[in-house]
């Protein structure tokens, strides 16, 4: 078995924003890129999870209430290297000067492209961890984690989202035995357990990597999972 892995499993993101619209359309669109998403409202709540989950980035609004950005960031940097993003609809140089004298690493505008956004993001996961693109090697499995695309014996699968965080769990730990609360927990953490979200997916990927006759990649442990093993 040749294994190649050069990251972790794709990074966590704080949202700290108190509009609720735009927190959400933010939360979907890392969630669609795959990431780990967490969102709060305030400033105090976002520190308390910040201090909870040490993510790899986030994403800061400065008029919140409670606690502004301005102290959020303060307090996350004295501990913390994390990069922080400001996302605020002050635009005067002097807003800009004391965001980024806080400790936050960046600065953008709303309104805002998320195309922009997106790609500020990337920048600053790369700064922190050059690693944080790579490509995974399971027997004939090749996942390209940077463009997010799955080849098996040269033949592209075309994968959702949930199917691709599903399948890298499996890729980066074979051998290794995953319970259904495990997987649910990492790809599903909205989920509270009792469903069979997990072996639909796994039926799902399953099809599609046994599409022309594959061996079996993912098998069932009996009483206990899922585990991914080249025979």
């Amino acid at each position: 078995m040749h294994i190649i892995i050069t990251m972790d499993l794709k990074p966590t993101i704080i949202i700290i924003e108190d509009e609720k619209e735009i927190a959400k359309f933010i939360d979907l669109e890392l969630q669609a890129e795959g990431y780990n998403t967490i969102v709060t409202y305030d400033g105090v709540t976002g520190l308390s999870k910040f201090r909870e989950f040490n993510p790899d980035l986030v994403i800061l609004d400065l008029m919140l209430p409670v606690l502004d950005g301005i102290e959020v960031a303060k307090r996350i940097r004295k501990t913390s290297n994390t990069p922080i993003i400001i996302l605020t609809a002050k635009d005067n140089v002097e807003d800009k000067v004391l965001g980024l004298d806080s400790g936050a690493d960046d600065y953008l505008v709303k309104p805002f492209s998320i195309e922009e956004l997106l790609a500020r993001v990337r920048a600053h996961l790369r700064r922190v961890n050059p690693a944080v693109t790579g490509e995974v090697r399971v027997a004939d499995l090749v996942m390209n984690l940077d463009g997010r695309e799955v080849f098996r014996d040269g033949r592209r699968l075309d994968l959702s989202a949930k199917e691709f965080e599903l399948l890298e769990i499996f890729a980066r730990n074979p051998g290794k035995v995953f319970n259904r609360f495990e997987i649910e927990e990492k790809v599903w953490p909205e989920y509270t357990g009792g469903s069979n979200v997990v072996d639909v997916y796994v039926g799902y990927l399953r099809r599609k990597l046994e599409l022309d006759g594959e061996r079996r990649l993912i098998h069932t442990v009996r009483g206990v999972g899922y585990v991914l093993r080249k025979e």
